[in-house]
């Protein structure tokens, strides 16, 4: 019988008992399925419970096979290895054993000669070449994501879950990953944001606060569906507003005739032509006949009020994230940065970049790519003067905003709004409002607390303060800024990128992120072979 998950009438709460979710009803098969939705909507929790880690509010998960669960954060007990984490501890000692000769005729008949080769398959299969006995304390954050990835995989599961696989993972990393999910054959849950990733899953369910609606096929023929539904939903609301507004109508037209009728009704038993016991009935019966029609008229307008709801929401979920800004004045020609023949980092014997030549001219896109530890960060630290060269000259001519992971220009004990005030002091009480609205937020939304802002919230308010101002910085730099941001999120930072009209710089590993910003030239760091020499720069669209 092939492995199923189900979900029946369930229901979803927070660790606060804050609702999340509610009748959820779904079927998992054995499919890659990418699980999408805003931060916050319970996309993680529903991986928790069903995995069996949290107890649902409400409801039923019926899970016919195994699960291996793949969390974001996870603590390694100290002196850990790789080994541990594969179970396979006590089989390479039987292994080393017999390799010298002292294991006993039990252990010798029970022993997996195998072990050893099948775990490193499973290891080169996510890019992993490290010995069994390395302690997990010793790898990467990106390096400890893919050896656990590699040991789910290995204990073969009926279904994956997995949170946010390729958060922090470099190119090399993300296509592992990427490879990896193309060749299993069993079934996955996939929570991302990763649109790469997204584009190789059979199926896409998304999760909102109006429930869980599943689309057969990849990110893409999600995002045709959507823009369908967007389509739908923006033709009932068309409808709704018509049909209100001819209720409306209606029932204005419906007075002034009782109205009429009304006065000439008086007018005639006034001048005696009528019997008052008639002229009474008559008036009954217009009364009835008047409450009947307004009850039908209320009706009428409540149901069109509840389509009028119901297609204002389903717009707010699915309409696109667009956004203007003002100009930065950054002309074409315009010299905006420049490195000539600079070496940097923090050994002079032995720096990180050497020999460095790049400049960006006018409103130029520029990608920063590489591995992780290569020297991303040792450059965005020389490109803002946190780092002087070690040799060479270094000019910034234009004004320079950075947002990094953390979004450490904001004061996260302050508002949003004081915040925007801070960053943009020339700017009154109404603009600070109309440019955070531009960026959604909007009313009391302008008053939170940044400290309690989720990723993608903290970003977007990073970049209203820094871009929504009356005249932004004309070179922005942006350090991984899609880390921990829901698609939704994504794709608010990207309109607000695309109306920028100054240089950009952006380091990231996300393809499709790049992509969308319509990036012009991209910069390149690799590994050095060069004795004394750890990064070199490969600078194209020169």
């Amino acid at each position: 019988m092939p492995a199923t998950i189900s979900l029946s009438a369930l229901s979803l709460s927070a660790p606060d008992g804050r609702l999340l979710s509610t009748d959820l009803d779904l079927t998992f098969g054995c499919e890659r399925t990418g699980l999408v939705g805003r931060n916050g909507v319970g996309k993680t929790t529903l991986l928790r419970a069903i995995a069996g880690d949290l107890p649902v509010a409400a409801g039923k998960v019926a899970v016919g096979g195994s699960v291996g669960l793949l969390s974001q954060a996870v603590r390694h007990r100290p002196g850990e290895t790789i080994a541990d984490l594969f179970e396979v501890r006590a089989g390479l000692a039987v292994l080393r054993r017999a390799e010298a000769g002292i294991a006993s005729m039990d252990e010798l008949a029970d022993a997996d000669w195998t072990l050893e080769e099948r775990v490193a398959a499973a290891l080169l299969a996510v890019g992993i070449g490290a010995p069994l006995e390395t302690p997990l304390a010793e790898l990467s954050g990106g390096q400890a994501t893919r050896v656990r990835l590699a040991a789910l995989t290995f204990a073969a599961p009926d279904f994956l879950l997995l949170d946010e696989p390729t958060n922090n993972l470099d190119r090399e990393g993300r296509q592992a990953v990427i490879a990896l999910l193309a060749g299993w054959k069993a079934g996955a849950i996939v929570v991302s944001h990763d649109r790469e990733l997204l584009e190789t899953m059979d199926a896409i369910v998304e999760l909102t606060s109006l429930g869980a609606a599943r689309y057969g096929g990849n990110w893409s023929h999600y995002r045709r569906e959507k823009a369908i539904a967007l389509e739908a939903a923006r033709h009932d609301l068309a409808d709704a507003e018509k049909q209100i507004a001819e209720i409306d109508r209606s029932a204005q037209r419906s007075v002034e005739t009782k109205a009429r009728r009304d006065r000439r009704g008086k007018g005639t038993a006034a001048k005696g032509g009528m019997p008052r016991i008639i002229a009474g009935l008559r008036k009954d019966r217009s009364e009835d006949s008047g409450g009947v029609n307004a009850r039908i008229t209320g009706r009428r307008r409540e149901q069109a009020l509840g389509a009028l709801s119901d297609a204002r929401e389903r717009i707010e979920i699915l309409q696109p994230f667009a956004v203007t800004l003002a100009p930065t004045g950054l002309a074409s020609r315009k010299d905006v940065l420049k490195l000539d023949d600079v070496s940097a980092g923090y050994d002079a014997a032995e720096p990180i970049l050497r020999n460095v030549s790049l400049s960006i001219v006018g409103p130029e896109r520029v990608a920063v790519t590489g591995p992780n530890g290569v020297g991303k960060t040792t450059l965005l630290k020389l490109l803002v003067g946190d780092l002087q060269p070690l040799s060479g000259r270094l000019w910034i001519t234009a004004d320079v905003a950075m947002l990094d992971q953390s979004v450490g220009l904001l004061d996260p004990e302050t508002s949003i709004l004081e915040n925007f005030r801070r960053i943009n002091p020339q700017a009154d009480a109404n603009a600070c409002r109309a440019s955070l609205a531009r960026f959604t937020f909007r009313a009391g939304a302008a008053e939170q607390i940044v400290g309690a802002l989720s990723g993608g919230e903290m970003l977007r308010a990073g970049l209203a303060c820094v871009l929504g101002g009356p005249r932004p910085p004309s070179l922005l730099i942006l350090d991984e800024p899609t880390n921990h941001l829901d698609v939704a999120s994504l794709e608010t930072i990207e309109a607000g990128l695309r109306a920028y009209d100054g240089a950009l710089l952006v380091v990231s590993h996300d393809e499709a992120f790049l992509n969308a910003l319509g990036m012009t030239r991209r910069w390149q760091l690799r590994r050095s072979e060069r004795p004394g020499v750890k990064a070199w720069i490969e600078a194209s669209g020169e």
